[in-house]
């Protein structure tokens, strides 16, 4: 089995069990953000800076591996124009049901973000990223089909790993992995994913984050820090997770 079918079959049992990332909004939510009252999330735990929006109404917004009935729901409360893309079955069927329950319209598509995005070059005003790239082991060519769909001037809001996750033991108390983490290459590594029941997942550097946006054509307008929001790592205040926005530069 190629390791993104892992990772699509592991998330949706996770959903099935009650994934906090993939358990969607409920009514009232969807309700405040019609007042404006709204927040969304790229990492754990810290809102995403309202100002690193602009205004939605009747923008074109692509959800990037950001299924689970979470954010698109709130971006389409806000007037915006959303697709989502995920390759979880579960996570789209969330998207699905919080549209219908709530009387909007969306466009899911279901596809393999490691393979050509099937969407047209300048197809998109901002893509909305959540931490999801870990899942994946080549993140370069995410950040290329990312420009290409992105009309010129158009916004990247990107969550991140920032490495520390995967060099340190269950408990955060030992570091016990080199780097890369790379299943595919390493079998300890792989096998220690099955233990937990982890899908497959990689680390990837601040040159494949921050430069590989850099190199396809990127500029970072901000970015912020975040932690893991439970476990010692959180407790330690160490970040783990990095949010990005970026523009198309051209």
């Amino acid at each position: 089995m190629d390791y993104q079918d892992i990772n699509a079959a592991t998330i949706d049992r996770w959903v099935e069990e009650g994934w906090e990332w993939g358990r969607p909004i409920d009514h009232e939510s969807y309700v405040r953000a019609l007042r404006g009252d709204w927040d969304v999330l790229l990492t754990p735990t810290k809102p995403v800076p309202h100002a690193w929006f602009g205004p939605l109404k009747g923008k074109k917004i692509l959800g990037l591996a950001s299924g689970g009935g979470q954010q698109m729901p709130i971006f389409s409360a806000l007037g915006a124009v959303c697709t989502v893309f995920d390759y979880s079955e579960r996570q789209l069927a969330s998207e699905r049901m919080v549209a219908e329950r709530e009387g909007y319209r969306i466009e899911i598509v279901r596809g393999d973000m490691t393979k050509p995005l099937p969407f047209a070059d300048g197809s998109f005003d901002l893509i909305f990223h959540p931490v999801a790239n870990c899942y994946v082991k080549d993140v370069k060519s995410i950040w290329r089909e990312c420009r290409r769909v992105l009309k010129p001037g158009g916004l990247l809001l990107s969550g991140v790993d920032l490495n520390i996750n995967y060099i340190v033991d269950e408990d955060e108390r030992e570091i016990v992995n080199s780097l890369p983490f790379d299943p595919l290459k390493n079998e300890a590594q792989r096998r220690q994913l099955e233990a937990a029941d982890a899908g497959m997942q990689f680390s990837h550097s601040l040159e494949e984050q921050i430069g590989g946006q850099l190199e396809a054509g990127f500029r970072l307008l901000g970015l912020y820090e975040d932690t893991n929001g439970t476990g010692r790592l959180h407790e330690m205040h160490i970040p783990t997770f990095l949010a990005m926005r970026s523009v198309r530069a051209d």
